[in-house]
C-alpha cells in the first residue's frame, strides 16, 4: 500500500489512551477517576496508589504516548501521510472530551481512532468505544457538531506489532547465562479480565471459554514462540499467565498469575524464564511494577533467573504498522480493494465492532460500532 498515501476520507488520527499521573498530587485524583461509581473511600485508594509513589507519582504511559505520537508523526512526514494526529486520554490530561472538542474547532469532521490496546475486551475495545460516545453526547450538548468516528481494527497479528516482540523475547534469552538459556521458558503475559469479561469477548461467535481476547493472545504467543524457535533452532516451551488483577476475591478471574506460575516453574526445576507482556503497547505502570517490581522480587527470592523483554513502545516498525492500518482502512471506506495484513490462524479483525461484542456490564452507548447512535 506504499503507493495509496491517501487518508481519505479521514482528516484526523486520535491517539486514544488510558491517561495516568504525571505527579504525586495528580495520583488520588487519577485514581479517582479510574474508579469513579464504585464508591472506594479515599484512604483506600491512597493505598492503590503506593505503586505510583513508587516511582515519584508519574505513570510513564504519557511519556510514552508522547514518544508514540512522534513516532507516527515522524513516520507519516517521511512517507508523505498527510494527517494530523491528536492526543486524547480515558482517565487524565489530555482528556478525551477536550481533544475532541479541540479536533472540531479544527474543522475535523471525519476521525479514525487508534486505542492503545491491542486485543479484543471490554476495557481494550468496548470501554473505549463508550468514553467516545460519552464525549461526542458532551459536544452535543454544546451545540457542536461531532465528527463521524471510526475505530482500527485490532493489530494483535500486525507484523508491525509482532515483530518488535519477537526481536525483544530474542534479546532476553540472549541476556540469559548460557548456562540456562537453552532451558529457558518464555511467560507470556497480559492483563487479567474477570472470567466473565473474558468468555464474551470479542464478537459473539468467538464467546465462549476465554473468548476471544485468550484466543487472541494465544495466536500471538505462539507466532512469536515459532519465531524464536526457527531464529534459535531452539523450541522453548511457553505458556499464557496472567497479571495486575485488581478485582474482589470472590470473582473468579483469568489465571495462572505470573507469580504463581514463577513458583511452579521454579518447582518443576526449570532453569530460567522471560517474562515477555504481549499484553501491553508500551512499558507504563503496570509493566514497571507488576514485572520489573514485583514478579522479579518473587524470582530473586526463588533464585531463578529472569528476564523481562521489551513492549513495542514507539518502535517504528510499530509507527510503520499504523500507518498501514490507517491506509488499509482508508481503502475500505473509499471502496478500494485491499488486503489486510495479518499473520496467524486468525486473520484480519473486523473493522466495525459488531452488535454483542464485548459487551458492557450495563448497557451503555458506544461509538464506532455497528450498534453505535453516531453514524
Amino acid at each position: 500500500m506504499s503507493d495509496a498515501l491517501d487518508a481519505t476520507p479521514y482528516d484526523a488520527l486520535l491517539l486514544l489512551s488510558f491517561g495516568g499521573p504525571e505527579g504525586p498530587d495528580d495520583v488520588v485524583p487519577f485514581l479517582e477517576n479510574v474508579t469513579r461509581g464504585r464508591g472506594i473511600p479515599k484512604e483506600r485508594l491512597k493505598e492503590v496508589g503506593q505503586h505510583y509513589f513508587l516511582f515519584g507519582g508519574v505513570s510513564p504511559i504519557n511519556d510514552q504516548n508522547r514518544a508514540l505520537l512522534d513516532a507516527l508523526r515522524k513516520d507519516f512526514a517521511e512517507h508523505g501521510l498527510d494527517l494530523p494526529i491528536y492526543w486524547g486520554n480515558r482517565n487524565w490530561a489530555p482528556y478525551l472530551t477536550d481533544t475532541l472538542r479541540e479536533m472540531v474547532a479544527d474543522g475535523r469532521r471525519r476521525v479514525l481512532v487508534l486505542a492503545t490496546s491491542a486485543y479484543a475486551s471490554y476495557s481494550g475495545c468496548r470501554q473505549y468505544r463508550e468514553n467516545l460516545a460519552d464525549s461526542l453526547a458532551a459536544l452535543e450538548a454544546e451545540g457542536l457538531e461531532p465528527p463521524r468516528i471510526d475505530k482500527l481494527r485490532h493489530y494483535f497479528n500486525h507484523p508491525g506489532f509482532l515483530d518488535p516482540m519477537i526481536d525483544g523475547v530474542l534479546a532476553s534469552l540472549a541476556d540469559l547465562p548460557e548456562d540456562v538459556r537453552a532451558g529457558a521458558h518464555i511467560a507470556f503475559t497480559t492483563h487479567s479480565v474477570p472470567t466473565a469479561s473474558a468468555d464474551t469477548s470479542g464478537p459473539v461467535e468467538t464467546h465462549g471459554e476465554g473468548g476471544a481476547y485468550v484466543e487472541e493472545h494465544l495466536d500471538v504467543a505462539q507466532l512469536i514462540a515459532d519465531a524464536v524457535r526457527e531464529r534459535t533452532g531452539i523450541d522453548h516451551p511457553w505458556r499464557l499467565v496472567y497479571q495486575s488483577r485488581s478485582g474482589a476475591p470472590h470473582i473468579p478471574w483469568l489465571e495462572p498469575d505470573i507469580c504463581d506460575h514463577l513458583e511452579t516453574l521454579h518447582g518443576a526445576g526449570v532453569p530460567a524464564v522471560v517474562m515477555a507482556p504481549i499484553g501491553f503497547v508500551s512499558d507504563h505502570m503496570e509493566v514497571l511494577y507488576d514485572l520489573d517490581t514485583e514478579a522479579t522480587a518473587k524470582a530473586e527470592e526463588l533464585g531463578l533467573p529472569v528476564r523481562r523483554s521489551a513492549t513495542v513502545g514507539d518502535d517504528p516498525r510499530f509507527a510503520a504498522a499504523i500507518r498501514d492500518l490507517v491506509l488499509e482502512r482508508a481503502a475500505v471506506e473509499s471502496g478500494r480493494e485491499v488486503t489486510p495484513c495479518a499473520l496467524g490462524s486468525l486473520g484480519a479483525s473486523h473493522n466495525l465492532c459488531p452488535v454483542g461484542c464485548c459487551p458492557a456490564r450495563a448497557p451503555r452507548p458506544a461509538a464506532a460500532g455497528a450498534d453505535s447512535p453516531y453514524a
